[in-house]
Parts: structure tokens; sequence; C-alpha cells
């Protein structure tokens, strides 16, 4: 099949990705057609197909994506010692890292239920991984008699849909900075885990 004049795929390919996670996040995956993502890019919805198989391949693409960068972000962020201090670290690692890219980190959370369960099963290992850390931060602060908590798994599930909730209202240049945010929301998180 012939490339649309002017379409060049290391272009192309990642214009497709951007205006899908710009559609998804704005109207839900399930509401989005291909013929939208194709009008978004300004090609024909058949090219989209030289791109990618079908919509749920696209979907599937930016949430792994995006668990992989996060990951990434992760293994080279700063480990301080003490549980303490790695619940400060991670927590305002999260406010920073999702805060520039909030489309991405709803579609991560929120589209989970449109996934084949083939590629559920791929997200699930991934944000398991990133989930894991923290529940391993928040049971070493238990044996360390820092953190009271009944249960870290759900602690730690606690603690991502609270710091998740910072990318639906935080704009940079309001009345708080992202310093001041992180400080507030690292507060909260400190007094709900502290012995």
């Amino acid at each position: 099949m012939a490339r649309t004049a002017g379409s060049h795929s290391d272009i192309t390919g990642p214009r497709i990705n951007d205006a899908a996670l710009h559609l998804f996040a704005r109207h839900g995956y399930a509401a989005v057609s291909m013929r939208q993502i194709a009008g978004e890019v300004g090609v024909q919805a058949g090219a989209l197909y030289n791109y990618t198989p079908d919509k749920q391949s696209l979907l599937f693409t930016l949430m792994k994506d995006h668990l992989e960068q996060l990951l990434a972000a992760r293994r080279t962020a700063e480990t301080p010692s003490g549980a303490m201090a790695q619940l400060e670290a991670f927590t305002r690692f999260h406010i920073r890292f999702h805060l520039e890219r909030p489309d991405e980190m709803f579609i991560a959370y929120m589209e989970l239920r449109n996934l084949t369960p083939e590629n559920f099963e791929v997200i699930g290992v991934l944000r398991g991984q990133y989930e894991d850390e923290l529940e391993g931060i928040l049971r070493t602060g238990v044996t360390e008699g820092v953190f009271s908590i009944p249960d870290t798994k759900v602690a730690t599930l606690a603690v991502i849909g609270m710091l998740n909730g910072v990318t639906t209202w935080y704009r940079a240049g309001g009345r708080l900075s992202l310093d001041q945010v992180e400080t507030i929301y690292w507060d909260m998180v400190r007094k709900a885990m502290a012995a």
C-alpha cells in the first residue's frame, strides 16, 4: 500500500501515538475511533494500519511505554537509606514524574478495563513491579517500627491513588508551587503511615 504523500514513518508513527494518547485521555478509549485518530494526524484512516494493527495495539503500546519509562526512571532515582526517607523520595518522584505525563498516567490507570486479557497480564506485571517497590518500602518501615500499617498492599494502592490525583488539579503558576504541593502530599502520606 502506498504511503500518503508527505508521510514519513519516523514522523507519522509517533504522531499517531500522540494523537491516540490525547484522544483516549480526553474522550476515553471506547469512544475514540481509528477514523478520529487518523483525522487528528491528517492521514487517511487506512494509512493507520501501516503503523499499528488496531486500536487495541495502540492502547497497549501507550500503556507499556509509559510503565517502562516509569520503571526506568525509578531505577536511576536516588535511593536514600531508611524507610521514611525512601517513602518521601518515592512520594516526590511519583508526583513529579506523573505531572509531566498526565495523559499517560490517566490512561495507564483508567483504561485497564479495555485491555484484552493477554495485554492486561503484561501491563499487570509492569504495574506490579512499581507497586511492589512501594510495598517493599512500607514493609521495611513496619519492620523498622516507623510505620504502623495493618495491610501494606491496601496502603500501597491508597498512596498511589492519592498521589495520582495531583495530576487532575495541579497547574503550574497556580496558588501553590510544585515544591509546596509535594511537601503537603508528603506530610499526608507520612502521617497516614507513621507509627
